[in-house]
C-alpha cells in the first residue's frame, strides 16, 4: 500500500522551495547526504559521489576524516533527538541511507534499523530532498539471522518481484519507513538489495574481504593450510556477490535517472563462480595452502578464536597500523555466508534491462581489495620471492 502511494510521487505541496542559490551546490543543484560514510558502502559512495564533483556531508556514528568535497558530521543514528539537532540545518537534495546496527534479536533489528530509517527521514523533511536510496540485502529473501535460509524461499536466482517472506525481518521495517517518508514527503526512492558486499572498510560488522585477507594472514604466519571454513553446499555451488563500487555505481545511477525512480534492485558484480575455484585464487595471493571443507563446516568464530595474540605479532613484525583483531575480522558474518546449506544467487535483469550495466568479475575485486589494504598496511606485504 505504502510503496504505491510512494510511486510515482514527485512533488508535496507542504514542503519549503529550497533557497539556496545554485552557486553554493554545484552547478548540477545536487547536494549528497551519505548515512553511513564509514562502512564499506557509504565509503566507496562517497568517493564515487566527490570524483564525480557532488558536495557531500558525510554522516556517521565517528567521523570521516575532512577532505575536499566532503563535509564529516557525527550523530547517533539511534537518537531521533541527536539526529533532529544535527541535520536541522542541512538541506540535501539525494540521501544514501547505508547504515545499519547489529541487535541481539530480530525484534529489536526491526525496533533500532527501521527507527534509524524512520528518524534520518523526519530529520531531513525540511529540506528538498529529491531521492532516497537504500541498501538492503538479501537477508529480504533469505529471512533474517535468527532463521537465516530456513522455512519457504524462493527459487533461485532471486527476483525482485518476489512477495516478502511470512516472517519479521528488519529490511521490511526499513523499507517501510522509507515508503512512509516518501509518501509523505514527496520524493523519489529506490532499494539496492546487495549480496556480501566488500569494499574498503575497518571496523566494519559485515566486511568477508578484509576477514579473508587476515584469516589468510594468519595462515601463513602460523604455516597452516588455508582451510575454507564453510559448507560442501558452499564450495560447490554457484554464487554471486557485489563490489561496494558497483553498489555505489548502482545507488547513483537509480538516483538521477527515471528509469530508477521508485524501484527495488538487486545488485550484484555480474559474474558468477564457485568457491571451489575462488578460494585456489584467493590462497595463491597470499601464498598459502588451499584445502577443502570437510563434512561440516568449521567457523571462524571457533578455530579463530585466542588468534588475538599472533595477530598483534604479525602487526609488530610487518609494522601494522590495526593491532585490534575485531576490527579486521568479523568472523561471524563470513561464517554465516560461507556456512550455508543452500544456493544463493541473484538475477540482475531487472537492472540490466533498466540500463545498469556495471560489470565486475570478483576475483579482481578480492585482489584488488587486498592491494589496497597492503598499501595501507592493514595486512601484511607480500612474501619475498
Amino acid at each position: 500500500m505504502l510503496a504505491t502511494l510512494a510511486r510515482g510521487m514527485t512533488t508535496s505541496p507542504n514542503r519549503p522551495s529550497d533557497p539556496t542559490p545554485p552557486s553554493d551546490i554545484g552547478g548540477n543543484g545536487r547536494r549528497a547526504l551519505v548515512v553511513g560514510a564509514t562502512g564499506i558502502g557509504g565509503s566507496a559512495l562517497v568517493d564515487l559521489l566527490t570524483a564525480e564533483g557532488w558536495p557531500v556531508t558525510a554522516l556517521s556514528r565517528r567521523p570521516i576524516a575532512e577532505r575536499p568535497g566532503v563535509r564529516p558530521l557525527s550523530a547517533d543514528l539511534r537518537s531521533a533527538d541527536d539526529l533532529a539537532r544535527v541535520l536541522a540545518a542541512e538541506r540535501p537534495t539525494h540521501v544514501f541511507f547505508t547504515a545499519w546496527s547489529r541487535q541481539a534479536t530480530e525484534e529489536e533489528n526491526i525496533s533500532v534499523n527501521g527507527g534509524m530509517v524512520r528518524d534520518l527521514l523526519a530529520a531531513v523533511s525540511h529540506a528538498p530532498v529529491r531521492h532516497v536510496a537504500l541498501v538492503t540485502g538479501l537477508k529480504h529473501y533469505l529471512g533474517p539471522f535468527e532463521s537465516y535460509g530456513q522455512g519457504a524461499m524462493p527459487d533461485t536466482p532471486f527476483h525482485e518481484e518476489e512477495p516478502r517472506l511470512d516472517a519479521p525481518n528488519f529490511y521490511y521495517a526499513q523499507e517501510d519507513a522509507l515508503f512512509a517518508a516518501a509518501a509523505r514527503d514527496g520524493f523519489g526512492w529506490s532499494v539496492h538489495r546487495s549480496h556480501t558486499v566488500i569494499g574498503h572498510a575497518v571496523g566494519n560488522a559485515m566486511n568477508m574481504g578484509l576477514t579473508l585477507a587476515v584469516y589468510a594472514s594468519i595462515c601463513r604466519e602460523l604455516g597452516t593450510p588455508f582451510v575454507f571454513p564453510g559448507s560442501l553446499t558452499q564450495w560447490n555451488g554457484l554464487t554471486d556477490m557485489t563490489d561496494a563500487t558497483v553498489l555505489a555505481d548502482q545507488m547513483l545511477w537509480a538516483a538521477t535517472t527515471d528509469a530508477g525512480r521508485n524501484e527495488a534492485f538487486n545488485v550484484v558484480n555480474g559474474d558468477v563462480f564457485r568457491w571451489r575455484w575462488m578460494w585456489a585464487r584467493l590462497a595463491a595471493y597470499f601464498g598459502v595452502e588451499p584445502v577443502g571443507p570437510g563434512a561440516d563446516p568449521s567457523p571462524l568464530e571457533q578455530r579463530m578464536s585466542g588468534a588475538d595474540a599472533v595477530w598483534q605479532r604479525i602487526v609488530r613484525t610487518h609494522e601494522l597500523i590495526e593491532p585490534d583483531l575485531s576490527r579486521v575480522a568479523s568472523w561471524w558474518h563470513t561464517d554465516a555466508d560461507l556456512g550455508r546449506e543452500i544456493e544463493v544467487v541473484t538475477d540482475i535483469s531487472k537492472a540490466r534491462l533498466a540500463g545498469f550495466s556495471v560489470h565486475h568479475r570478483t576475483v579482481d575485486s578480492f585482489t584488488g581489495l587486498f592491494d589496497r589494504y597492503r598499501a595501507e598496511r592493514l595486512i601484511p606485504a607480500a612474501p619475498a620471492s
